[in-house]
Parts: structure tokens; C-alpha cells; sequence
């Protein structure tokens, strides 16, 4: 396994489409182990194979509704249904230090294969389904910028969190 460089904002290739994966073999596995690594690394919830430089439609995600925690790998990926909506906080590893307001539905489910080529649907609410989406669209060449409502001020919102506390 190895750690892969996370393309930033400006990079061309996050605004590009991805292509189905059609050939499951160990390349494909490499790349999904790579990803994991990286992700775990970054500390985010989700990466996206574009977002490592690769144009195919793999996600790697943390599952945080889980216990423990459960890292989900998504091959060929599509939301088929979603309910709710709700405004949250959204920021991503590849617009580093930008956060902001987007609309996100609070329950989603997601068609995939695995590594394997299996297909399986799997369910998503809060911020599960939130990075089902946000995957997703990283998927057809999307960032978050695009849906961004309003941005935030991270070190603001922190203050402001701990003036309530208080």
C-alpha cells in the first residue's frame, strides 16, 4: 500500500467525468488500498479516485455510524434514493481549509460493487449520506464549492461554539 497525493482545487482533473470500472483484478485492488491508506492519513471521511489522480468511479468512505467505525469501498457508485434534507457544514480534502453551507439530504441509499465486482445497496443517514452524495458528484468531475451557499469561518463558528458551551 501506498499514500497518494490528494489533488487540490485547480487541478483539471477533479472537473473531469470518471469512467465505469469494468476490469476488477489486483490494479483495481491496489488502488482501493491506496485509497484507504491515504484516507486514513488525511483524516477526512471520504476520497474519491479522482481526487488521487485516477478518473475511475471508486470511493473510499468512512462509515462514522457504525461501531467501530467501518471503512466502505464503492466501485461504479450511484445514489438511487434519498429523503430529508438538512444545511450542514461540508468542507473536502481536495478545497484544503474551505468549509461552507450545503444542502444535503439526511438519509440516502447507494448502489456499488465491491472490489470483487459483487453489487450490494447499503443505507446512509447524517453524515453518511451526506458523503455518499459528495463522493458521488466528485465522481462526474463536481466540487462542493459549486453547492456551497454560504461560506463559514472555521475559526468564527469554533468560538461561537464555545461561547454556547459556556
Amino acid at each position: 500500500m501506498a499514500l497518494r497525493k490528494i489533488l487540490t482545487q485547480g487541478d483539471e482533473q477533479l472537473l473531469r467525468r470518471s469512467r465505469k470500472v469494468e476490469k476488477f483484478d489486483g490494479r483495481l485492488h491496489t488502488l482501493i488500498d491506496d485509497m484507504r491508506e491515504t484516507l486514513e492519513h488525511s483524516g477526512g471521511v471520504g476520497l474519491a479516485a479522482p481526487q488521487v489522480g485516477i478518473l475511475r468511479r471508486v470511493v473510499v468512505l468512512l462509515d462514522v455510524n457504525t461501531e467501530p467505525e467501518e471503512m466502505v469501498e464503492l466501485v461504479n457508485p450511484e445514489v438511487i434514493e434519498q429523503r430529508g434534507e438538512d444545511r450542514v457544514v461540508e468542507g473536502c480534502l481536495s478545497v484544503p481549509g474551505v468549509y461552507g453551507y450545503v444542502t444535503r439530504p439526511t438519509w440516502a441509499k447507494i448502489r456499488a460493487q465491491d472490489r470483487n465486482g459483487n453489487w450490494f445497496e447499503r443505507e446512509g443517514e447524517g453524515i453518511v449520506a451526506q458523503c455518499f452524495c459528495h463522493e458521488t458528484e466528485h465522481l462526474d468531475g463536481h466540487l462542493f464549492t459549486e453547492k456551497v451557499e454560504e461560506y463559514v469561518d472555521v475559526e468564527q463558528m469554533q468560538a461561537e461554539d464555545g461561547d454556547d458551551a459556556e
